[in-house]
């Protein structure tokens, strides 16, 4: 996996394979670009995929912490890399926090002019809630949310020396995961067992697996982001005149189906994939079927020359 160099001089690493048409792939909060290998790999004959690993990630961990925010760090990265790949026409495959990014770029620079083909999975275009957009994050859960991510964030803001969360002492480390796992009952469509709890909060070496990531640092940027966040992308998205393919978790409790449904429809050429058994993780609710319609997406984009 090589390393392109970023605006701010960080080395981001890039998964590149395959042959045929660019098709870029912007991942979810959490995910490294090996994870995408089941679902990309057998159609990597006519495809050329570049996933990067965002920051704080996978071999892009290292990395430094720019002063901007997550999503605009994001995509001025992004940029960077179209730029260094020399992109004119090219496919975006952008899952959540990707697809976020995606938008960010719809928004603030030309990305829908350079798109034959965009699929969007579960993510709104606007991550909070009020009166003219009631699909947000946790949509009527909201306020809950925010609590918990305004009391991680000033836990972590108290301790601005602790890296890895062994450094942290006994009772802000327990805090800490405790607030996690209230965000994890919020997302889980069955509640997290609290016995479950209770036996990762007694073994230090399991509590680190439940945080999406290992720096301190790198997530109180992300929970920082999720808080602050007040972009809206509905009518940048609303302007994509490729064809457009939305993978929609029906039983998503991060983003409602319903608002992802209506966002859907505000795009002239695009269609709607419904995940019946998923929530915000068809990748993993349903594989089988997320791979198939992978497949029929790239082999449609294929079709476009």
């Amino acid at each position: 996996m090589p390393y392109y160099r970023m605006p701010d001089g960080e080395q981001l690493s890039v998964r590149e394979f395959g042959q045929g048409q660019p098709v870029l792939v912007l991942s979810g909060l959490g995910m490294q670009s090996w994870q995408w290998l089941p679902f990309l790999y057998p159609q990597a004959k006519n495809n050329k995929f570049i996933i990067p690993d965002w920051r704080g990630f996978g071999r892009s961990q290292h990395c430094s912490i720019p002063e901007l925010d997550a999503i605009s760090s994001h995509w001025r990265d992004i940029e960077s890399l179209i730029e260094q790949f020399q992109l004119d026409q090219f496919s975006v495959i952008a899952y959540s926090m990707g697809a976020t990014t995606a938008m960010h770029g719809m928004h603030y620079s030309n990305l829908n002019k350079k798109l034959t083909r965009y699929l969007h999975i579960d993510q709104t275009p606007k991550i909070s809630v009020d009166e003219t957009w009631q699909y947000g994050l946790f949509s009527q859960q909201q306020p809950k949310f925010k609590q918990l991510l305004a009391e991680i964030s000033q836990l972590l803001a108290e301790k601005p020396h602790a890296v890895q969360l062994s450094d942290l002492d006994i009772a802000s480390r327990q805090h800490l995961l405790e607030l996690w796992f209230g965000f994890l009952q919020l997302q889980a469509s069955n509640k997290v067992a609290p016995l479950v709890v209770k036996m990762v909060l007694k073994q230090p070496k399991l509590q680190s697996l439940v945080l999406p990531m290992q720096r301190l640092d790198y997530l109180a940027w992300y929970v920082n982001n999720y808080l602050h966040h007040q972009e809206d992308y509905r009518d940048a998205i609303a302007q994509l005149a490729c064809p457009s393919t939305f993978f929609i978790g029906e039983q998503s409790r991060l983003y409602p189906a319903a608002g992802q449904k209506i966002i859907a429809n505000s795009v002239k050429n695009s269609k709607q994939i419904i995940f019946e058994k998923s929530g915000h993780t068809p990748l993993i609710s349903e594989p089988i079927k997320f791979g198939r319609e992978i497949a029929q997406f790239l082999k449609q984009g294929n079709l476009i020359k």
